[in-house]
């Protein structure tokens, strides 16, 4: 065999391993989040998935919120209109936790029915605004930087 052949079919070997690699390892760590109604189809249909890892992605029930005198544990309910779960979770509570904000969960359904979660992320598209025109505001002045000569 010529070596520039040799060299073909080593990098074929390479590359091939590479993307087979890649693959495979997409497919382990993505991570898709269910709505409560999917969860609820997917546990009728396998109630082995009690207990098992999930991420849940749901909007907080207005007025469901419990948070715990010391701040680091809340229980509220998610809904997507359809199904509504029960939440606990453990941890720091992001700034923009409210009562109808999208979340989303990661942790467990217990055999109860309340989903403990071990991850709290909220969603809150009104808290990302642009800043304000200063300009156009009355009285602004830029600051001064004074210069040494």
């Amino acid at each position: 065999m010529k070596p520039r052949a040799k060299f073909l079919v080593g990098g074929a070997v390479i590359l091939g391993a590479a993307g087979y690699l890649m693959a495979s390892s997409i497919r382990t760590t993505a991570v898709y989040y269910v709505t409560p109604q999917e969860l609820a189809g997917k546990v009728a249909a396998d109630p082995s998935l009690v207990g098992t890892g999930v991420k849940l992605g749901a909007r907080v029930v207005p007025g469901s919120i419990e948070r715990d005198p010391g701040g680091r544990e809340v229980a509220f309910r998610v809904s997507d209109g359809a199904r509504t779960y029960p939440v606990e979770y453990r941890g720091v509570i992001p700034d923009t936790f409210t009562d109808s904000a999208d979340v989303i969960v990661e942790g467990r359904l217990g055999t109860d029915g309340t989903f403990h979660a071990t991850t709290l992320l909220a969603k809150c598209a009104s808290r990302y605004e642009n800043a304000p025109k200063y300009r156009s505001t009355p009285g602004y002045r830029p600051a001064t930087v004074a210069r040494s000569a």
